[in-house]
């Protein structure tokens, strides 16, 4: 929501403008407001953490929001059969000649947009994700019922910034060229095995 006005916040609160200033600037800075240019300075949408450390331990989206007290969700944008790239075939153990199964996702948590997320796993062994619904399931729990495998770790995980492309802000509902994070993970379970790669936009 949008808040009231300098003018309307120092005589409501009988205090200065220039420490309703200092007030709200401190707020935008702690992430509580942000201001839109031209229209005024509103209330910012809950943050979702995720914690970032040393160790592979990896949890899933729905597991990270259900920590933060939000509701996952979750809306298919395409799913088709690709073929095998180098670094694909290296880490699935896979002929050139292979094909993968490629599912993109828009995750949300309360209905807000936080990231579009990219997936790759052998075609073979993971046809039933061509028919399933993943708009509201975990694809942890999905493939751990079909397969038996649970991703647990990571084999690699790369971290970098970069700014949002136009289908990816168009997506999640943000600017062109907004920063943002751009994930690349390889999931693998407690016994090293490969399970399927990650390229998140978050």
């Amino acid at each position: 929501e949008k808040i009231p006005s300098e003018k309307e916040l120092s005589e409501e609160y009988s205090v200065s403008r220039i420490t309703i200033r200092r007030a709200v600037e401190e707020l935008c800075d702690e992430g509580y407001l942000v201001k839109q240019h031209g229209k005024g300075t509103f209330v910012n949408k809950p943050k979702l953490y995720r914690k970032v450390t040393q160790s592979n331990y990896v949890e899933s989206f729905t597991e990270t929001c259900r920590s933060n007290g939000m509701k996952a969700s979750g809306r298919v944008v395409r799913k088709q059969i690709v073929p095998i790239r180098q670094d694909e075939q290296t880490f699935f153990c896979l002929p050139e000649n292979s094909n993968l199964i490629y599912i993109s996702r828009v995750r949300s948590a309360d209905d807000q947009p936080v990231m579009m997320e990219n997936i790759f796993l052998p075609y073979e062994g993971n046809e039933y994700l061509l028919a399933a619904d993943l708009d509201k399931l975990s694809l942890f729990t999905l493939i751990e019922q079909h397969t038996g495998l649970r991703p647990t770790n990571t084999a690699q995980r790369t971290i970098e910034v970069l700014r949002a492309p136009a289908d990816v802000a168009e997506l999640l509902d943000v600017p062109v060229g907004e920063p943002m994070f751009y994930i690349n993970v390889y999931f693998q379970n407690d016994n090293k095995q490969p399970v399927y790669i990650g390229r998140q936009y978050m």
